[in-house]
C-alpha cells in the first residue's frame, strides 16, 4: 500500500471515531510529531540574514508596522 493510500485509509478510519478522548490524543501526537519535524529540519540565519531581519524590523518600527503584545497573545491562540 502506498502513502496515498494508507492517507486515505487512515483518514477513513479517523472518521469513523466517536471517541473524542482518542480525537485528543491523536491531535496531540500529530501536534508533538510536526514540531519535532520542524525541529529536525531548521537552519541556522547567516549573519547576512539575521542583518536583513533585523534592519525589516527596525523598518517596521519607523513605519509603525507592529503588533501591540495582545495582538500577539490573541494571534498566537490560533497556532498550531
Amino acid at each position: 500500500m502506498g502513502l496515498q493510500e494508507r492517507k486515505i485509509h487512515f483518514v477513513q478510519e479517523f472518521l469513523r471515531i466517536n471517541n473524542e478522548a482518542i480525537i485528543n490524543k491523536l491531535e496531540d501526537m500529530l501536534k508533538l510529531e510536526k514540531r519535532k519535524n520542524r525541529a529536525a529540519n531548521q537552519v541556522p540565519y547567516t549573519m547576512s540574514e539575521f542583518e536583513g531581519m533585523i534592519n525589516m524590523a527596525e523598518e517596521d518600527s519607523k513605519n509603525n508596522r507592529l503588533k501591540s503584545v495582545h495582538e500577539l497573545k490573541e494571534d498566537s491562540k490560533s497556532w498550531d
